[in-house]
């Protein structure tokens, strides 16, 4: 008897050893990871792909690689308001700007398409169907995903489809539509194809022209974020905790990465991945943010934020700006994951930010959206709306999205 306890208990001091030793394992894997600014790393690799003519701010992140920075726009605050317009309901994303009008959706389905100079509306469709992403333009045609059909944000729901919608940009007349899973994902369009993910897992290339597809690849978990393109390669994440590189001509998996092991369950990937640098930047639910390498799929570096990171990082004169849920913001060196600064803002940070002129704009889930100052983090600017992922422009407007109301700010002039 004294031996079986004398086993029992050599059993227990050894399962105890094992548990720790996982412990330890996972603690140990789980740290941050310091980059190097010589591997997988060229600071002169393009960060944007060209937006076509008539086009300022073509799809969420602006371009095809979802960098968020307004190129060509010299805009700087002090601003005064301009017009307001008021779409009666959440505005989750923001809009695309292009052919002299602002399109966007709001959490209720209707897409608006509103004069930039004015803030008229040009036209309006109802599509029944909830929303949450924004939408794309390409060659006067606006194409966007939508989720399930109304009641949005209820169990159960009438339809467990999703669509994607071309219409023409002057009257909002439909082009085409194609039938997906319920989507929240930012179509993006480059050379002949509309990329859009959707819940059910799937990655959809379809004919940018007639909505025919051309491929669709199938992942691991449900794709919430939209996917970021450069040079011949998707880069997209998902929630079984993956980041992938597709082939844009086949859909072929050329890589696929994942989120760092911790105890309890795996980090996921709502943001939508950056590209720039040869690196693919994403956060995740974890409150990681993580850089991969574009070509390899390595992880190059991580850093932890303290909360969860919905937000999708902009990317501008090597730093990478990224909000967490822990109320921080910060600015990270692109190759090397170090924090230059960061800023204590008021609420948790959901929302992507968006840089303008060297000041990068966020705003907060207490409805607040601030303006730093991109190389130093100073405030340069406040407004007291905003709740998600604020502010686009072009060359002569900021268009800030609150909560139900989009804002056109223009430069206070000196007297």
């Amino acid at each position: 008897m004294k031996r079986v306890l004398l086993a029992a208990a050599a059993l227990v001091v050894l399962a105890a050893g094992g548990v720790a030793a996982y412990v330890i394992h996972v603690e140990l894997a789980s740290q941050n990871v310091k980059g190097s600014s010589t591997v997988e790393f060229n600071p002169q690799a393009a960060n944007a792909v060209p937006q076509r003519r008539g086009i300022a701010w073509a799809t969420y992140g602006g371009d095809a690689a979802r960098v968020h920075v307004a190129a060509g726009s010299s805009l700087a605050p002090p601003f005064r308001v301009l017009w307001t317009f008021h779409a009666r309901s959440l505005i989750e994303f923001p809009p695309a700007v292009g052919y002299g009008r602002l399109f966007f959706a709001n959490n209720r389905g209707v897409l608006f398409a509103v004069g930039t100079r004015n803030g008229k509306r040009a036209w309006r469709v109802e599509s029944g169907r909830c929303q949450a992403a924004s939408p794309a333009l390409a060659d006067s045609v606006v194409y966007m995903a939508y989720l399930n059909a109304q009641p949005c944000n209820r169990a159960p729901s009438p339809s467990l489809t999703g669509e994607v919608v071309a219409y023409r940009v002057g009257t909002g007349r439909v082009v085409w539509r194609r039938t997906i899973g319920p989507s929240e994902s930012s179509p993006v369009v480059v050379g002949g194809a509309v990329y859009v993910g959707d819940w059910n897992g799937r990655i959809w290339a379809l004919d940018r022209r007639t909505g025919k597809l051309l491929w669709v690849t199938k992942l691991r978990g449900e794709v919430k974020g939209g996917v970021a393109v450069s040079g011949n390669r998707l880069y997209v994440g998902d929630y079984s905790g993956h980041v992938y590189a597709l082939d844009a001509r086949t859909g072929t998996v050329r890589w696929q990465a994942s989120a760092q092991p911790r105890l309890g369950s795996t980090g996921t990937f709502y943001a939508t991945p950056a590209a720039a640098y040869g690196r693919v930047y994403v956060g995740a639910t974890d409150g990681k943010v993580y850089s991969f390498g574009a070509t390899s799929g390595k992880l190059r570096w991580s850093y932890g934020t303290g909360g969860y990171v919905y937000s999708s990082a902009a990317v501008w004169h090597d730093g990478v700006y990224v909000g967490s849920y822990s109320h921080w913001f910060y600015c990270f060196d692109a190759a090397t994951g170090a924090v230059r600064w960061k800023f204590e803002a008021n609420g948790p940070i959901s929302g992507s930010a968006t840089v303008v002129a060297g000041r990068v704009y966020f705003s907060t889930l207490s409805g607040s959206t601030f303006g730093l100052d991109a190389t130093t983090g100073a405030v340069v600017f406040t407004f007291p709306d905003g709740k998600y992922s604020p502010v686009v422009a072009d060359r002569s407007r900021l268009y800030l999205v609150g909560y139900t109301k989009v804002y056109a700010l223009g430069e206070r002039r000196a007297r």
